[in-house]
């Protein structure tokens, strides 16, 4: 196991490239089981979770490969419809490719996923709107068995959930509506870009789609799918992560390779802040010169503040004076970074789904544990403003979601570097 250690005090000055996003990729390389034909999908990050999914697609039949921020899928005529618990408890994500192979197989058995340290994410939605299109469901040993004993029809579909929206469901329902029978709406869809990303994918396999973007799809079904080549949208995750990382040390940074219309709500909040940020057409340049400003945050479904922010943004306002309230609307026990940036010196304390945060004039180097992984991220933040030297523990949950991340903080001339335990 490794662990990274980080030497704060330095302000991040440079270029940085942002990879593709790994929540665009993942329902993408699912989605291309819809098809018999070989599909190429372009700018996929090299992650843990892009290797986990290749190795279920390789259970599932299909050849898959990754070469160099490419991945090479080719299914085959006949899947095998059971994606095993071992895949599938590791990545969340995995149930994505439940809607494809009910879609080409008439059938799908995926292992039910666990819930994980942010609390846990039901797929009641994804039954939901599978059912609707026709599919037979059972929960049985662990398993969701859905079968289409007919092909599957067009519906209209409600995915209204807890917490508003959900990114998974639309996906999965999406991939199935395409190859049923008759016009699918789908109301209530998520209005993410990685959903946009998938349905602009499965438009040019050949989908007919309509409205994506939007609260309400529309979609016609087609007979068959084409293979075809595909680069996938920049990763808005990671650039609004760098973004904190400029802002909080003080740093002059340009993010390259990044769409900035879909950081608009943290480049809002960003700017409150007392963050210069300046627009390019396919670029961000960060920049602080003056003193933080408090402002509060509530995390939302897309456009709002994303919830793959918010402890990044934790820890930006941890070192910001006064106080700032952080709410959590999406995943309420997403609070498990708190007690780790409070272990360097931060002074967060939590009512409810809420973050009280009193900013301090400095963090200190200390040991600490990441949970998951945008928390990781926030610890890494953290660090690289703390006064001596942190180690954290548990860098998987990084390597789930950040592509080379110490490799581009050094270019950028942070002290970070990578040591086995």
């Amino acid at each position: 196991m490794d662990k990274i250690v980080i030497t704060g005090g330095r302000k991040l000055k440079g270029e940085v490239a942002i990879s593709g996003a790994k929540n665009s990729a993942l329902p993408i390389i699912a989605a291309s089981l819809l098809s018999e034909e070989e599909s190429v999908i372009e700018n996929v990050p090299d992650l843990r979770d892009i290797q986990t999914m290749l190795r279920l697609l390789r259970a599932l039949g299909a050849k898959a490969q990754y070469e160099n921020g490419t991945v090479t899928v080719k299914p085959g005529k006949n899947l095998n419809p059971v994606a095993p618990y071992k895949l599938v408890s590791t990545m969340r994500a995995s149930v994505c490719v439940m809607g494809p192979l009910l879609a080409r197989m008439g059938q799908a058995e995926v292992s039910i996923p666990g819930g994980c340290i942010i609390g846990p994410r039901p797929i009641d939605l994804h039954i939901k709107g599978l059912e609707a299109l026709g599919a037979q469901v059972e929960i049985q040993h662990g398993y969701v068995n859905a079968r289409a004993p007919k092909k599957l029809r067009g519906a209209d579909i409600f995915l209204g959930g807890s917490f508003g929206s959900s990114v998974l469901a639309t996906g999965n329902v999406m991939m199935a509506a395409v190859l049923a029978q008759g016009k699918t709406t789908i109301e209530n869809a998520a209005c993410e870009p990685e959903v946009v990303d998938l349905a602009r994918f499965l438009k040019k396999m050949g989908a007919k789609i309509i409205g994506e973007g939007s609260p309400i799809l529309e979609i016609e079904g087609v007979k068959k799918l084409r293979g075809i080549r595909f680069a996938v949208i920049p990763d808005r995750i990671e650039a609004g992560t760098y973004l904190f990382a400029a802002a909080m040390t003080g740093g002059d940074v340009l993010i390259k390779k990044t769409e900035p219309a879909h950081t608009h709500a943290v480049a809002d909040k960003l700017r409150q802040s007392g963050v210069r940020i300046d627009k390019g057409k396919m670029t961000l340049r960060v920049r602080r010169n003056g003193r933080l400003k408090p402002v509060d945050v509530t995390t939302l479904p897309y456009p709002g503040f994303p919830t793959d922010l918010q402890a990044q943004m934790m820890a930006l306002m941890s070192i910001t004076p006064g106080i700032s309230v952080i709410t959590e609307k999406i995943y309420p026990d997403r609070f498990m970074h708190v007690s780790e940036l409070n272990r360097m010196g931060s002074k967060i304390f939590l009512e409810g789904n809420s973050a009280i945060v009193h900013g301090v004039k400095r963090l200190s180097g200390a040991p600490v544990m990441a949970s998951d992984l945008r928390a990781s991220a926030a610890l890494v933040l953290a660090a690289l403003v703390a006064e001596g030297t942190t180690e954290v523990h548990r860098v998987y949950h990084l390597d789930r979601g950040y592509e080379k991340l110490e490799t581009k903080f050094s270019f950028l001339g942070a002290s970070i570097h990578r040591e086995r335990e």
